[in-house]
């Protein structure tokens, strides 16, 4: 690890979208990141299977915590832990073998056709979902509660949209549960709506892939990694009813990104300007990982493939898109932007 000599790690906080199973491109981008060890994680948002990552991560800090008390050694089994939890949830989402598990839809590119005739309750009555079992048999949330204002455990959000009012939701802290991480996850055509406290929820994407408000608001880092694996332009104009589809999801799962990513970009302006106080604004520096180029060839349908051999292979993708970038851009956090479209 390269730690310096006064054991001092550079703070950051975490942006994580979600994106079926090529959420286990960022397990390969986080395990770069925990291997290499100088990045105090303050803050992490996760939407989908980034919010699968989120906790994961989290967990193995809150096990730490629970065992140390020396900072530097709650950092480095933190490392070591956080790096094991997220092995072992991707690992057995690999054996499970499928993000839709055995639903009659599964791996169909007419889902969302079809969906248009069978709902969830029909297509899956009795809710079944082995991902929840193997969420809670991996991560400890009650742990993760305890620790939610622990200064060596990052701080998770986890954004859901609420069915009723089409508003994100931001559940952290002691609102914390595989219930939360469920209901980010909870692809309408797919799943039953998730309730908590009487209230339906479906996949966070519609409301913040993912949500960065939390971050700017709740952590006192002024950096932001993104890694992102919806891709933002394309090159082609999709023709087939399959491929528009999947066009339309992206273009909606990445609005609510984009806007903030404009606010943001806007109070910076504002701030270079002299229009601002910097007593009461912070100047938010973006980075940025873009897995979307790296998915590409594989296809939209990929998203709900999950076998093991399929897993760990954007595992390895990823190791080599987080380790590029630590070696190109990490030197800039705590100091610039390195993401390009918040520039101009």
């Amino acid at each position: 690890m390269p730690d310096d000599a006064n054991h001092h790690h550079q703070p950051l906080n975490l942006a994580l979208q979600g994106g079926g199973s090529h959420g286990a491109l960022t397990w390969g981008v986080l395990d770069a990141l925990l291997e290499d060890g100088r990045f105090n994680l303050e803050g992490i948002s996760g939407t989908s299977a980034g919010a699968m990552n989120a906790v994961a991560l989290a967990h193995g800090f809150a096990q730490a915590a629970r065992h140390h008390k020396d900072r530097d050694d709650i950092h480095k089994a933190g490392c070591r832990l956080a790096r094991r939890t997220l092995k072992e949830l991707w690992e057995g989402v690999g054996a499970l073998g499928s993000l839709t598990w055995g639903l009659p839809l599964e791996n169909n590119p007419w889902l969302g056709w079809v969906a248009q005739w069978i709902s969830p309750a029909q297509a899956n009555p009795l809710g079944f979902n082995p991902l929840r079992r193997l969420l809670e048999a991996k991560v400890d949330f009650e742990q993760l509660r305890a620790h939610d204002r622990h200064e060596h455990v990052p701080q998770v959000f986890v954004c859901a949209t609420s069915v009723h009012t089409g508003k994100g939701r931001i559940f952290s802290g002691k609102e914390l549960t595989a219930d939360a991480v469920m209901a980010s996850a909870c692809l309408p055509m797919m799943f039953r709506a998730v309730e908590i406290d009487g209230e339906p929820y479906w996949d966070g994407g519609y409301s913040g892939n993912p949500a960065l408000h939390p971050l700017h608001y709740h952590t006192r880092c002024s950096d932001i990694l993104l890694v992102q694996i919806n891709p933002v332009e394309l090159d082609v104009t999709p023709t087939g009813a399959a491929d528009i589809m999947e066009r339309m999801n992206e273009v909606t799962f990445n609005a609510s990104l984009l806007a903030e990513l404009r606010a943001i970009g806007f109070v910076r302006r504002l701030l270079d300007e002299g229009k601002l106080d910097p007593k009461r604004y912070k100047s938010v520096r973006m980075h940025r990982i873009d897995g979307g180029a790296v998915l590409a060839p594989f296809g939209s349908a990929s998203k709900m493939r999950a076998d093991l051999g399929f897993v760990r292979q954007l595992f390895a993708l990823g190791r080599e898109a987080g380790k590029r970038w630590l070696d190109e851009d990490c030197a800039a956090v705590g100091k610039r932007s390195t993401m390009p479209m918040l520039e101009h």
